[in-house]
């Protein structure tokens, strides 16, 4: 028996992976995250499979759930959605298994800023202009951020920025960013990426917190700043320059 972490994805039901899908269908225990976790993926569940939203559950009620379907010889599919490496909460629930002697494994899954730069048809790293991408949060009602990773010590590098879980706090991410990369600097908002009530809202640190107000959003939003968003003159990489040479491609 194994308890299998996967990730779902961003929300679309085809974006997830065909491991983790497979997974899901043998499984006898699907816990899953019901408000991220489309309902299509959890339809794919053996009839048979026990399938608990995990939303209401504590971490000692998800565990106590685990436990319950390892001493029955049944294994577990813990669906988040994203990718678990990224603000999955799933160190925590490694942590009480390696305590508890029971074997897991983690499936990855396609993150929001990745389907956020898909939405956009945006490349994140452009030669020249942003060479980084910093993954990030801002703290609302969650765990208080580490000393030295607040956006204005981030915002100092001019790296491309996903902002996650942040939307409630869009005025001090302007006001923290605003001195590093200037008011006219690119900003997005994906509103749920890859879902179909998915909206895109582009303007800049200076309008942005505006047109997100106007549009209502107040949940499931990425925030994207970065100079490679509307940045058109750029060179072109060295990978297919016709005097890049190197062992799959030599010189004539």
């Amino acid at each position: 028996m194994t308890v299998h972490f996967i990730g779902a994805g961003p929300g679309a039901a085809d974006l997830i992976t065909v491991r983790g899908l497979n997974l899901i269908k043998d499984a006898g225990l699907v816990l899953y995250a019901g408000s991220l976790v489309p309902e299509a993926i959890v339809a794919e569940a053996n009839s048979k499979a026990r399938v608990i939203d995990s939303a209401p559950l504590n971490l000692d009620e998800i565990i106590d759930e685990i436990e319950t379907a390892h001493a029955k010889g049944a294994s577990v599919a813990r669906v988040h959605s994203g990718d678990p490496a990224l603000y999955g909460a799933v160190a925590e629930q490694m942590r009480r298994l390696d305590a508890l002697g029971i074997d897991y494994d983690v499936t990855p899954g396609v993150s929001a800023y990745a389907a956020a730069a898909a939405a956009m048809k945006t490349e994140l790293t452009l030669p020249g202009i942003s060479q980084t991408v910093v993954l990030t949060r801002t703290a609302v009602r969650s765990s208080d951020m580490p000393k030295g990773e607040d956006l204005v010590s981030l915002g100092k590098s001019g790296a491309t920025l996903a902002i996650h879980l942040s939307i409630n706090n869009l005025a001090p991410v302007v006001r923290d960013l605003v001195p590093s990369y200037g008011d006219d600097c690119p900003a997005c908002v994906v509103y749920r990426a890859s879902w179909p009530d998915e909206k895109i809202i582009r303007g800049t640190l200076a309008d942005i917190r505006q047109k997100v107000k106007a549009a209502g959003i107040t949940r499931t939003a990425l925030i994207m700043v970065g100079r490679v968003l509307g940045e058109e003159a750029f060179d072109d990489s060295r990978l297919y320059a016709a005097d890049h040479h190197h062992v799959l491609r030599p010189k004539a």
